[in-house]
């Protein structure tokens, strides 16, 4: 830690930073199988804050380790470059995108029924890439929660995959609301409120955690 020069503590994803400049400083990570028992949000308002965070984050890392291009693709090859355009930027663009589709595809629809005629991109050579674009991205979000459930033994609850599309329009409301507070609040840290979930341990059993921040 002390190498790489800490952590910046005005990012508020300072993992995703961080992971970026241990690559730079050529190291490498590794995951392996465990269990951790930290519960995701249970109302939708510390969802969004949470989300929220995540997204500025991504934006704040993405824009900071693009500041130099040239010096990112030399100190962490064309992999690293790639995950940050595409893992990071990639996501925030997509989630930023998702109303200008909605709207799109809104307009489509009024002109079909009600004029007998097409909107520009559902027409032309690109609609079938826009069509396959936004069935690969709803079809890989439903496989890999599927395969996070069936690994956990908990495939009854795949119903809640169908929900994807709506998740992704809150997905979206989160990642307009990090890009207002990254111009007007790039620092404030909304925190999340964990030790609320009511969990069995191997142990103890049933256990109620107490709250913390």
């Amino acid at each position: 830690m002390r190498e790489i020069g800490g952590w910046d503590a005005y990012n508020v994803t300072e993992d995703a930073d961080l992971g970026l400049r241990l690559a730079r400083f050529g190291y490498r990570a590794a995951t392996f199988a465990s269990t951790t028992f930290e519960e995701a949000p249970t109302h939708l308002g510390g969802w969004l804050r949470q989300r929220t965070r995540w997204m500025k984050g991504w934006m704040q890392t993405w824009g900071v380790h693009m500041r130099s291009p040239r010096r990112l693709w030399r100190e962490t090859g064309a992999k690293g470059f790639v995950t940050l355009n595409f893992l990071i930027g990639g996501n925030v663009l997509t989630t930023l995108a998702v109303p200008v589709l909605l709207v799109e595809l809104a307009i489509h629809l009024v002109l079909i029924l009600g004029m007998g005629r097409s909107s520009t991109l559902f027409t032309g050579p690109l609609m079938g890439l826009h069509v396959a674009a936004i069935v690969a991205g709803y079809a890989s979000t439903i496989i890999v929660g599927l395969m996070g459930l069936r690994r956990r033994g908990r495939l009854r609850d795949g119903w809640v995959l169908a929900l994807t599309p709506i998740y992704w329009m809150l997905l979206s409301a989160a990642s307009w609301r990090a890009l207002y507070q990254l111009f007007k609040e790039p620092y404030r840290w909304e925190k999340t409120e964990h030790g609320l979930a009511r969990r069995r341990t191997a142990r103890t059993g049933p256990r109620k955690v107490m709250r913390q921040r």
